[in-house]
């Protein structure tokens, strides 16, 4: 399942559908996150013989961190393992070299309640708020820690509206929910 994903820091292409959700989730745990797919090929020696291998994404992270990532299946990786290992010793080497961290992510890192929480916020991330309702909500979690469902009490709106706020400040990162539950009406909210 090729591609192509965009995303706030430019468009970005994927081969598999584990790859997709990869990006969904490194985008959503980081608006500022810049990947490129495919951004180096990696050539070394093994057993007497020049190998190559080309790592699936860089992800410049926000925070100035760098790594290079291997996206795999796990059924895929131990199939693999024998072939995979020394061309993931030289990325591990290259990537220490370049200041960089390499990692395999597979679908037990990528799938699970912060994907399906990525893949709901974050159209939302854009969506407009009423500002001062937005502040109300910031100052009510701000003052105590609280429930999602006891914020959407305390919020002078309608459910509906309360609703919406609650969710797109939840992806903006302006309130602050553990997302690797799915969220319910007992779900801790406090301000960024």
């Amino acid at each position: 399942m090729t591609g192509f994903q965009s995303l706030g820091t430019g468009l970005t292409e994927h081969e598999s559908a584990l790859e997709r959700d990869f990006v969904t989730l490194s985008s959503f745990r980081d608006a500022g996150a810049v990947l490129t797919a495919q951004p180096v090929t990696i050539r070394f020696e093994h057993e007497g013989r020049r190998r190559r291998y080309t790592p699936d994404f860089r992800v410049a992270w926000s925070d100035g961190a760098i790594d290079i990532v291997e996206i795999k299946y796990r059924v895929d990786l131990r199939a693999s393992w024998y072939h995979l290992r020394p061309a993931f010793a030289a990325a591990r080497a290259w990537a220490g070299a370049h200041g960089a961290r390499f990692r395999v992510v597979t679908e037990r890192g990528i799938r699970g309640s912060a994907l399906d929480a990525a893949k709901r916020l974050l159209p939302l991330r854009s969506a407009p708020v009423d500002a001062a309702l937005a502040e109300d909500a910031i100052a009510a979690a701000r003052a105590s820690a609280t429930s999602f469902g006891d914020l959407l009490d305390a919020l002078p709106a309608s459910r509906e509206a309360g609703l919406a706020l609650i969710w797109r400040l939840i992806a903006r990162g302006a309130l602050v929910a553990d997302l690797s539950a799915p969220i319910t009406a007992d779900t801790r909210i406090t301000a960024s």
